[in-house]
């Protein structure tokens, strides 16, 4: 049974907000993922690998975190529809993410690599945030 205190406080939020806590939520989990990228680059991982693995520990924090404090009453229904729904949202973001940062990795000029890797890892970044939001909202933790 759902808890209708944590309803009534997403209803309450509004889109907004939760978009707010989204983002600072998403902000940290950026850290995470932003730091193993560096980590497993100096280690001498290939790009599209670093990236694959910091995606998939970045966004499962963001996931854990997101699902209590900013879409927390909105987790009602079918578990294994949301399960589905969760799987089929992590698997596009993660190909359109890793996807964007290989092919933008491979595609700009190799003038100074530490910028290269950091653009590459900004813009997917960025597009992964924005279609996670979206889908989770709409998709896996809607009301």
């Amino acid at each position: 049974m759902a808890d209708p205190a944590a309803e009534t406080e997403t209803k309450r939020l509004g889109v907004f907000n939760q978009l707010f806590r989204f983002i600072i939520i998403g902000g940290g989990c950026a850290i995470i993922d932003a730091g193993v990228y560096a980590i497993l680059l100096s280690l001498g991982l290939p790009n599209w690998t670093s990236k694959a693995v910091s995606f998939i520990l970045g966004t499962t924090a963001s996931y854990l975190i997101n699902r209590k404090f900013t879409f927390s009453g909105a987790s009602t229904g079918n578990a294994k529809a949301k399960a589905v729904a969760f799987a089929a949202v992590y698997g596009v973001t993660f190909f359109v993410n890793v996807g964007t940062n290989q092919l933008l990795y491979v595609t700009l000029p190799d003038f100074n690599e530490q910028f290269r890797y950091a653009v590459c890892w900004v813009v997917a970044q960025g597009l992964g945030t924005l279609i996670n939001f979206v889908m989770l909202k709409w998709v896996v933790f809607r009301d």
